[in-house]
Protein backbone atom coordinates (compact mmCIF):
# COMPACT_ATOMS: atom_id res chain seq x y z
CA UNK A 1 0.00 0.00 0.00
CA UNK A 2 1.37 3.16 -0.69
CA UNK A 3 1.53 5.21 1.96
CA UNK A 4 1.28 8.94 0.88
CA UNK A 5 -1.38 8.15 -1.59
CA UNK A 6 -3.33 6.35 1.39
CA UNK A 7 -3.07 9.90 3.77
CA UNK A 8 -3.78 11.59 0.56
CA UNK A 9 -7.28 9.75 -0.20
CA UNK A 10 -8.10 9.56 3.37
CA UNK A 11 -7.89 13.15 3.55
CA UNK A 12 -10.22 13.84 0.85
CA UNK A 13 -12.84 11.16 1.97
CA UNK A 14 -13.02 12.23 5.19
CA UNK A 15 -13.11 15.63 4.66
CA UNK A 16 -16.19 14.88 2.25
CA UNK A 17 -18.12 12.51 4.49
CA UNK A 18 -17.33 14.32 7.77
CA UNK A 19 -15.47 11.25 8.65
CA UNK A 20 -13.17 11.69 11.78
CA UNK A 21 -9.57 11.12 10.80
CA UNK A 22 -8.45 9.80 14.03
CA UNK A 23 -11.51 7.17 14.33
CA UNK A 24 -10.23 5.74 10.28
CA UNK A 25 -7.04 5.26 12.38
CA UNK A 26 -7.79 3.15 14.86
CA UNK A 27 -10.63 1.62 13.13
CA UNK A 28 -7.58 0.56 10.56
CA UNK A 29 -5.03 -0.23 13.73
CA UNK A 30 -7.86 -2.88 15.01
CA UNK A 31 -8.68 -4.53 11.76
CA UNK A 32 -4.60 -4.79 10.59
CA UNK A 33 -4.17 -6.23 13.70
CA UNK A 34 -7.00 -8.80 13.09
CA UNK A 35 -5.54 -9.32 9.70
CA UNK A 36 -1.83 -9.96 10.98
CA UNK A 37 -3.42 -12.62 13.57
CA UNK A 38 -5.17 -14.53 10.38
CA UNK A 39 -2.26 -13.94 8.21
CA UNK A 40 1.08 -14.49 9.94
CA UNK A 41 0.10 -16.07 13.38
CA UNK A 42 -2.55 -16.20 15.99
CA UNK A 43 -1.19 -14.58 18.78
CA UNK A 44 -3.00 -11.93 20.70
CA UNK A 45 -0.41 -10.17 21.99
CA UNK A 46 -0.28 -7.66 19.08
CA UNK A 47 -1.15 -4.44 18.28
CA UNK A 48 -0.57 -1.76 15.21
CA UNK A 49 0.71 1.26 15.06
CA UNK A 50 -0.14 3.79 11.95
CA UNK A 51 1.86 7.09 11.69
CA UNK A 52 -1.32 9.75 11.18
CA UNK A 53 1.38 11.98 9.29
CA UNK A 54 2.59 9.44 6.78
CA UNK A 55 0.78 6.54 6.61
CA UNK A 56 3.65 4.36 7.89
CA UNK A 57 1.94 0.71 9.51
CA UNK A 58 4.34 -0.67 11.86
CA UNK A 59 3.35 -3.92 14.04
CA UNK A 60 4.17 -4.65 17.80
CA UNK A 61 3.99 -7.62 19.84
CA UNK A 62 4.48 -6.73 22.94
CA UNK A 63 5.41 -8.97 26.44
CA UNK A 64 5.35 -8.78 30.02
CA UNK A 65 8.65 -10.44 31.77
CA UNK A 66 7.75 -13.12 33.98
CA UNK A 67 10.01 -15.85 36.24
CA UNK A 68 7.56 -19.00 35.19
CA UNK A 69 5.21 -19.39 32.17
CA UNK A 70 1.61 -19.15 33.31
CA UNK A 71 -0.88 -20.66 31.63
CA UNK A 72 -3.91 -20.96 34.30
CA UNK A 73 -5.54 -22.57 36.83
CA UNK A 74 -8.30 -25.04 37.10
CA UNK A 75 -10.98 -25.36 39.91
CA UNK A 76 -14.03 -27.28 40.31
CA UNK A 77 -17.72 -25.59 40.38
CA UNK A 78 -20.59 -25.88 42.73
CA UNK A 79 -21.64 -29.23 40.14
CA UNK A 80 -17.94 -30.58 40.46
CA UNK A 81 -16.94 -29.88 37.07
CA UNK A 82 -13.20 -28.39 36.31
CA UNK A 83 -13.77 -24.98 35.02
CA UNK A 84 -10.41 -23.59 33.48
CA UNK A 85 -9.34 -20.14 34.83
CA UNK A 86 -7.30 -18.10 32.62
CA UNK A 87 -3.61 -16.27 33.81
CA UNK A 88 -3.58 -12.93 34.46
CA UNK A 89 -1.11 -12.16 31.87
CA UNK A 90 -1.93 -13.67 28.21
CA UNK A 91 0.22 -16.72 27.60
CA UNK A 92 1.35 -15.32 24.31
CA UNK A 93 2.71 -12.09 26.28
CA UNK A 94 4.58 -14.06 28.29
CA UNK A 95 8.14 -13.44 28.20
CA UNK A 96 11.02 -15.36 30.68
CA UNK A 97 13.03 -13.07 31.77
CA UNK A 98 16.38 -15.14 30.85
CA UNK A 99 14.73 -14.32 27.52
CA UNK A 100 14.28 -11.02 27.83
CA UNK A 101 17.68 -10.02 29.34
CA UNK A 102 18.96 -11.09 26.02
CA UNK A 103 16.88 -8.54 24.38
CA UNK A 104 17.19 -5.67 26.57
CA UNK A 105 19.56 -6.34 30.04
CA UNK A 106 17.65 -3.63 31.95
CA UNK A 107 14.19 -5.50 31.67
CA UNK A 108 13.45 -6.95 35.09
CA UNK A 109 9.81 -9.01 36.12
CA UNK A 110 6.86 -7.35 35.41
CA UNK A 111 8.58 -5.30 32.79
CA UNK A 112 6.68 -4.91 29.69
CA UNK A 113 8.24 -4.49 25.91
CA UNK A 114 7.32 -4.16 22.77
CA UNK A 115 8.91 -5.78 19.56
CA UNK A 116 8.54 -5.20 16.04
CA UNK A 117 7.12 -8.02 13.99
CA UNK A 118 5.99 -5.92 10.77
CA UNK A 119 6.48 -8.66 8.12
CA UNK A 120 7.73 -7.56 4.62
CA UNK A 121 4.29 -8.30 2.60
CA UNK A 122 2.24 -6.84 5.09
CA UNK A 123 1.37 -3.85 2.89
CA UNK A 124 -0.66 -6.47 0.53
CA UNK A 125 -2.52 -7.24 3.51
CA UNK A 126 -2.93 -3.65 4.83
CA UNK A 127 -4.44 -2.31 0.96
CA UNK A 128 -7.24 -4.86 1.48
CA UNK A 129 -8.25 -3.90 4.83
CA UNK A 130 -7.96 -0.31 4.20
CA UNK A 131 -10.53 -0.63 1.76
CA UNK A 132 -12.78 -2.64 3.46
CA UNK A 133 -12.56 0.07 6.88
CA UNK A 134 -12.78 3.05 4.33
CA UNK A 135 -15.97 1.30 2.56
CA UNK A 136 -17.31 0.52 5.99
CA UNK A 137 -16.98 3.97 8.01
CA UNK A 138 -17.99 5.92 4.85
CA UNK A 139 -21.17 3.80 5.17
CA UNK A 140 -21.46 4.34 8.92
CA UNK A 141 -21.23 7.91 8.25
CA UNK A 142 -23.66 8.51 5.23
CA UNK A 143 -25.77 6.71 7.80
CA UNK A 144 -25.29 8.76 11.00
CA UNK A 145 -25.79 11.64 7.95
CA UNK A 146 -29.05 10.66 6.99
CA UNK A 147 -30.67 9.91 10.71
CA UNK A 148 -29.27 12.96 12.13
CA UNK A 149 -31.49 14.76 9.05
CA UNK A 150 -34.51 12.85 9.64
CA UNK A 151 -34.77 12.20 13.67
CA UNK A 152 -36.34 15.23 14.04
CA UNK A 153 -38.96 14.69 11.07
CA UNK A 154 -41.11 12.34 13.63
CA UNK A 155 -44.67 14.18 13.43
CA UNK A 156 -44.00 16.47 10.60
CA UNK A 157 -45.51 16.35 7.13
CA UNK A 158 -42.62 15.87 4.35
CA UNK A 159 -43.17 15.90 0.34
CA UNK A 160 -42.13 12.81 -1.60
CA UNK A 161 -42.33 10.85 -4.66
CA UNK A 162 -43.76 7.74 -5.14
CA UNK A 163 -41.00 5.19 -6.06
CA UNK A 164 -41.95 1.76 -6.00
CA UNK A 165 -44.54 -0.86 -4.71
CA UNK A 166 -44.88 -4.01 -3.34
CA UNK A 167 -48.03 -5.96 -2.25
CA UNK A 168 -48.26 -4.38 1.00
CA UNK A 169 -46.49 -0.66 0.49
CA UNK A 170 -45.75 2.09 -1.18
CA UNK A 171 -41.92 3.40 -0.94
CA UNK A 172 -41.82 7.49 -1.24
CA UNK A 173 -38.31 8.39 -2.29
CA UNK A 174 -37.71 11.57 0.58
CA UNK A 175 -34.63 12.25 -0.83
CA UNK A 176 -31.55 11.04 1.21
CA UNK A 177 -33.68 7.92 2.55
CA UNK A 178 -37.35 6.42 1.43
CA UNK A 179 -40.24 6.24 3.79
CA UNK A 180 -42.44 3.28 4.06
CA UNK A 181 -46.09 4.06 3.30
CA UNK A 182 -48.51 1.14 3.87
CA UNK A 183 -51.34 0.85 1.50
CA UNK A 184 -53.71 0.66 5.01
CA UNK A 185 -52.33 4.01 5.81
CA UNK A 186 -53.63 5.65 2.35
CA UNK A 187 -56.49 7.46 2.54
CA UNK A 188 -59.39 5.10 1.59
CA UNK A 189 -60.56 5.66 -1.68
CA UNK A 190 -57.92 7.48 -3.45
CA UNK A 191 -55.29 6.08 -5.99
CA UNK A 192 -51.96 6.73 -6.82
CA UNK A 193 -49.07 6.54 -9.86
CA UNK A 194 -45.44 5.36 -9.66
CA UNK A 195 -43.82 8.68 -10.11
CA UNK A 196 -45.76 11.29 -8.93
CA UNK A 197 -45.55 13.49 -5.38
CA UNK A 198 -47.66 12.54 -2.58
CA UNK A 199 -47.30 14.12 0.82
CA UNK A 200 -47.02 12.16 3.82
CA UNK A 201 -46.88 12.63 7.60
CA UNK A 202 -44.09 10.66 9.21
CA UNK A 203 -45.36 8.64 12.22
CA UNK A 204 -42.46 7.05 13.48
CA UNK A 205 -38.29 6.93 12.60
CA UNK A 206 -36.55 4.27 13.87
CA UNK A 207 -32.28 3.78 13.58
CA UNK A 208 -31.36 0.51 12.13
CA UNK A 209 -28.42 -0.93 11.11
CA UNK A 210 -29.12 -0.06 7.45
CA UNK A 211 -30.05 3.56 7.76
CA UNK A 212 -33.68 4.93 9.34
CA UNK A 213 -36.81 3.24 8.80
CA UNK A 214 -39.25 5.93 8.16
CA UNK A 215 -43.05 5.32 8.74
CA UNK A 216 -45.65 7.29 7.00
CA UNK A 217 -48.82 8.26 7.02
CA UNK A 218 -52.08 9.65 5.16
CA UNK A 219 -54.90 8.10 7.77
CA UNK A 220 -53.01 9.94 10.72
CA UNK A 221 -54.94 12.73 12.14
CA UNK A 222 -51.41 14.80 12.27
CA UNK A 223 -51.18 14.88 8.57
CA UNK A 224 -54.65 16.84 8.41
CA UNK A 225 -52.86 18.83 11.53
CA UNK A 226 -50.15 19.66 9.54
CA UNK A 227 -52.18 20.31 5.97
CA UNK A 228 -53.66 23.24 7.95
CA UNK A 229 -50.64 24.72 8.96
CA UNK A 230 -49.19 24.39 5.63
CA UNK A 231 -51.81 25.89 4.00
CA UNK A 232 -52.86 28.75 6.77
CA UNK A 233 -50.34 31.49 8.10
CA UNK A 234 -52.68 32.66 10.88
CA UNK A 235 -51.69 28.80 12.33
CA UNK A 236 -48.00 29.39 11.69
CA UNK A 237 -47.86 33.13 13.27
CA UNK A 238 -49.71 32.35 16.39
CA UNK A 239 -53.04 34.68 15.52
CA UNK A 240 -55.09 31.50 15.63
CA UNK A 241 -54.11 28.23 17.08
CA UNK A 242 -55.78 24.42 16.55
CA UNK A 243 -57.23 23.23 19.69
CA UNK A 244 -57.75 19.84 18.40
CA UNK A 245 -58.06 17.33 15.69
CA UNK A 246 -59.92 13.83 15.11
CA UNK A 247 -60.45 11.84 12.82
CA UNK A 248 -62.34 9.12 10.75
CA UNK A 249 -59.59 8.66 7.35
CA UNK A 250 -61.82 9.31 4.02
CA UNK A 251 -65.17 10.08 6.19
CA UNK A 252 -64.87 12.70 8.37
CA UNK A 253 -62.71 15.25 10.23
CA UNK A 254 -63.34 18.30 12.73
CA UNK A 255 -60.76 20.37 13.55
CA UNK A 256 -61.38 22.78 16.97
CA UNK A 257 -59.92 26.34 16.26
CA UNK A 258 -59.77 29.64 18.58
CA UNK A 259 -58.49 33.05 18.07
CA UNK A 260 -56.08 34.94 19.89
CA UNK A 261 -57.18 38.18 18.17
CA UNK A 262 -60.33 39.40 18.75
CA UNK A 263 -60.57 40.92 15.00
CA UNK A 264 -59.79 37.74 13.76
CA UNK A 265 -62.38 35.54 13.00
CA UNK A 266 -60.70 31.36 13.37
CA UNK A 267 -62.93 29.95 11.43
CA UNK A 268 -62.77 32.57 8.33
CA UNK A 269 -58.88 32.44 8.57
CA UNK A 270 -59.42 28.46 8.03
CA UNK A 271 -61.80 28.62 4.96
CA UNK A 272 -60.01 32.00 3.16
CA UNK A 273 -60.96 34.07 0.78
CA UNK A 274 -63.85 32.00 -1.75
CA UNK A 275 -62.92 28.78 0.42
CA UNK A 276 -59.40 28.76 -1.40
CA UNK A 277 -57.53 27.63 1.69
CA UNK A 278 -59.76 24.99 2.21
CA UNK A 279 -60.64 24.11 -0.73
CA UNK A 280 -56.41 23.04 -0.86
CA UNK A 281 -57.19 21.12 1.54
CA UNK A 282 -60.01 19.27 0.89
CA UNK A 283 -58.65 18.38 -2.43
CA UNK A 284 -55.29 16.62 -0.91
CA UNK A 285 -57.76 14.75 1.70
CA UNK A 286 -59.61 13.16 -1.30
CA UNK A 287 -62.63 14.97 -0.59
CA UNK A 288 -63.14 13.95 2.96
CA UNK A 289 -65.07 16.33 4.88
CA UNK A 290 -64.05 18.82 7.06
CA UNK A 291 -66.18 20.53 10.19
CA UNK A 292 -64.49 23.85 11.19
CA UNK A 293 -65.51 23.63 14.98
CA UNK A 294 -64.81 27.20 17.19
CA UNK A 295 -63.73 26.14 20.67
CA UNK A 296 -64.92 27.82 23.51
CA UNK A 297 -63.94 27.64 27.05
CA UNK A 298 -67.87 27.34 27.46
CA UNK A 299 -67.84 23.27 27.51
CA UNK A 300 -71.49 23.50 26.68
CA UNK A 301 -71.19 25.57 23.84
CA UNK A 302 -68.31 23.84 22.70
CA UNK A 303 -70.44 20.28 22.53
CA UNK A 304 -72.85 22.14 20.50
CA UNK A 305 -70.48 23.23 18.06
CA UNK A 306 -68.65 20.04 17.93
CA UNK A 307 -72.21 18.30 16.79
CA UNK A 308 -71.89 20.49 13.43
CA UNK A 309 -73.35 19.83 10.96
CA UNK A 310 -76.35 19.30 13.32
CA UNK A 311 -77.60 23.17 14.59
CA UNK A 312 -79.56 24.55 17.22
CA UNK A 313 -78.10 22.30 19.60
CA UNK A 314 -79.00 22.67 23.65
CA UNK A 315 -76.49 21.19 26.01
CA UNK A 316 -76.37 20.01 29.47
CA UNK A 317 -74.01 18.80 31.35
CA UNK A 318 -75.14 16.15 33.32
CA UNK A 319 -71.72 15.18 35.11
CA UNK A 320 -68.68 17.23 34.80
CA UNK A 321 -66.70 14.50 36.76
CA UNK A 322 -67.58 11.87 34.67
CA UNK A 323 -67.81 14.35 31.72
CA UNK A 324 -71.17 13.17 30.76
CA UNK A 325 -73.44 15.51 28.46
CA UNK A 326 -76.73 15.59 27.02
CA UNK A 327 -77.64 17.40 23.75
CA UNK A 328 -80.79 18.14 22.33
CA UNK A 329 -81.52 18.48 18.94
CA UNK A 330 -84.69 18.80 16.37
CA UNK A 331 -85.76 16.19 14.76
CA UNK A 332 -84.49 17.49 11.20
CA UNK A 333 -81.30 17.33 13.06
CA UNK A 334 -81.08 14.10 14.66
CA UNK A 335 -79.43 12.54 11.86
CA UNK A 336 -77.44 15.35 11.16
CA UNK A 337 -75.83 14.79 15.07
CA UNK A 338 -75.71 11.02 15.34
CA UNK A 339 -73.63 11.00 11.93
CA UNK A 340 -73.63 7.78 9.23
CA UNK A 341 -73.16 4.88 11.89
CA UNK A 342 -72.69 6.90 14.62
CA UNK A 343 -69.39 8.93 13.01
CA UNK A 344 -70.66 12.45 13.83
CA UNK A 345 -71.46 11.85 17.19
CA UNK A 346 -68.61 9.59 18.32
CA UNK A 347 -66.08 12.32 16.50
CA UNK A 348 -67.44 15.21 18.22
CA UNK A 349 -67.06 13.31 21.99
CA UNK A 350 -63.27 12.32 20.99
CA UNK A 351 -62.94 16.08 20.20
CA UNK A 352 -64.62 17.56 23.39
CA UNK A 353 -63.77 14.43 25.11
CA UNK A 354 -67.35 14.41 26.59
CA UNK A 355 -69.48 11.21 26.65
CA UNK A 356 -72.84 12.68 24.50
CA UNK A 357 -75.80 11.42 24.56
CA UNK A 358 -78.08 13.06 22.05
CA UNK A 359 -82.06 13.41 22.36
CA UNK A 360 -85.18 15.48 20.65
CA UNK A 361 -87.46 17.02 22.72
CA UNK A 362 -90.08 14.85 21.66
CA UNK A 363 -87.89 12.31 23.45
CA UNK A 364 -87.52 14.03 26.24
CA UNK A 365 -91.70 15.11 26.61
CA UNK A 366 -92.59 11.23 26.10
CA UNK A 367 -90.13 10.18 28.76
CA UNK A 368 -91.40 13.16 30.77
CA UNK A 369 -94.72 11.62 30.96
CA UNK A 370 -94.29 7.97 31.55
Amino acid sequence: MNSKEFIKALDHITEEKGISKDLVFEAMELALATAYKKNFGSKTNVKVKMNRDTGEIRVFAYYVVVDDFDDGSETTDEEGNIVKIPPEINVDAQILLEEAKEIDPTLEIGDTFEKEVTPKDFGRVAAGTAKQVLTQKIREAERAQIMAEFQDKEGEMMMGLLAMEDQKNYYVDLGKSRGILAKTEMIPGETVKMGTSIRVYITKIEETPKGPLIICSRKHYGFVKRLFETEIPELVDGTIELYSVVREPGIRSKVAVFSNDPNVDPIGACIGANGSRIGSILKELNGEKIDLIKYTENKEEFIANALSPAKNVTVNIIDPMKKEALAIVTDDNLSLAIGKKGSNIKLASRLTKFKIEIKTLKQINEEGNK
